[in-house]
């Protein structure tokens, strides 16, 4: 019997849901299928989901094909409508063991073939146990999903949901599980991480959640936070990040613009300066921390004006990390209603340019780091990361998934040799 291959596209969470329905695939007997995890975050994700569909309908011109993920969710009949495509399922059904359970059973016939339901109905996120994702460097843990916020970019929240939070307890002895097995890094992901605990008994913030970990798994050598949206760091969080040295002094920040009329029209709830205070405060708290962000180039009605408040918000928040979005219109947002005035050739030229600036900060990073001594969690025997996510390259082999102490003696264009 073959298992069912799966590819994943898209974010960590993405990623994480995989491993979720590896298992579900496997305890429900389904065999000889293809499943593909996708994307929906701009439409050219949407378009890469279709290609992956045809290439891989190619490669296994005899299995039966299963599409699930985001776009699925948000654009079901555009799935549904592909020849290559035997099954459709939404965002919630792709977690339930009956869904599984039900295609193993009888694929053609009994099952329909497009299982997708109102995802904004869906009121809680079950927490998904998943022993690892086939490496023994870090483990990844679902903590929430789904978004309340409407970006008038952002089509996720109609791919997602509503926010719902999986409860602190179930979270903790998940992370419990993980570190008996070996893991020394968690990394805790969802798709708007800092509303966790917002439909929760008392109402919690992240930062509880964070330290209650870290006081509960005291063998947890490291925890990491993802993606975060800086305006709603709380309290706690903050004195996590002052005073807990295996929280990890590494932040992705949801920032997407730095220019305060833009960032009004993509409805952001931040402004410039919140943005750079936050980067301030947290370095004050930190010293060694680094920031990632989210930046996107081209929205509707981006001046070069606009555009220049981006590009210097890179050196302003001292950001080291950056995944740089070129807009593209997103059918069902409101900024797809917003007229374009910034053409194709300058968007991606803004593109370039925010990349540009990127890459200087990474050099100025890696420069600063030759001669610390940094612990670098192992991803494989070559290949570690410090504290900061900074990529690590050894000569000689180290165990995988073991922290090791070393001094940094090089750097090349993305790494640091040791």
């Amino acid at each position: 019997m073959n298992a069912p291959k799966f590819t994943t596209l898209g974010c960590r969470l993405n990623a994480y849901e995989t491993e979720a329905m590896k298992e579900l695939s496997q305890q429900s007997g389904l065999s000889n299928a293809v499943v593909v995890n996708t994307c929906a975050v701009t439409a050219e994700a949407v378009r890469k989901a279709r290609q992956e569909i045809r290439k891989l309908r190619r490669e296994n011109p005899d299995a039966r094909l299963i599409v699930t993920g985001c776009a699925a969710q948000t654009e079901p009949e555009t799935f549904a409508a592909m020849v290559e495509v035997d099954a459709v399922i939404g965002n919630t059904e792709k977690m339930q063991p009956d869904t599984w359970t039900g295609l193993a059973a009888d694929f053609i016939g009994e099952t329909e073939a497009v299982q997708v339901d109102d995802i904004m109905s869906v009121t809680e996120t079950a927490g998904h146990l998943i022993d690892g994702f086939g490496t023994r460097s870090r483990a990844y843990v679902q903590v929430q999903n789904g978004c309340d916020h409407r970006c008038t970019f952002c089509i996720i929240p109609y791919g997602r949901g509503n926010s719902r939070s999986v409860a602190a307890g179930v979270v903790v002895d998940q992370i419990k599980r993980l570190v008996d097995k070996g893991y020394n890094e968690v990394v805790l992901t969802g798709v708007d991480l800092t509303s966790w605990g917002s439909d929760l008994p008392a109402q919690p913030k992240l930062g509880d959640l964070v330290m209650r970990i870290l006081k509960l798994v005291p063998d947890l050598p490291r925890l990491r936070i993802s993606s975060i949206d800086s305006i709603e760091v709380d309290e706690n969080l903050m004195q996590a990040i002052a005073t807990e040295p295996r929280l990890m002094p590494h932040l992705h920040l949801s920032l997407q613009h730095g220019d305060d009329l833009i960032l009004k029209r993509m409805k952001r709830r931040h402004l410039r300066d919140d943005a750079i205070r936050f980067t301030e405060e947290a370095r004050k708290l930190r010293p060694d921390m680094t920031f990632g962000a989210d930046i996107i180039a081209g929205f509707p009605t981006e001046s070069e004006a606009h555009f220049e408040n981006s590009l210097r918000l890179i050196t302003d928040c001292n950001l080291t990390w950056l995944h740089v979005f070129p807009y593209s219109k997103r059918e069902g947002t409101p900024a797809a209603r917003i007229p374009q005035q910034v053409n194709g050739k300058t968007i991606k030229s803004r593109a370039a340019r925010l990349r540009a600036a990127g890459t200087e900060q990474v050099a100025k990073h890696l420069a600063g780091q030759i001669g610390k001594t940094h612990h670098i969690l192992m991803e494989n025997p070559h290949i570690g990361r410090t504290e900061q996510f900074t990529e690590v390259s050894f000569a000689a082999p180290q165990p995988e998934g073991q922290i090791v102490t070393t001094k940094i003696i090089g750097q090349n264009e993305t790494q640091l040799t040791a």
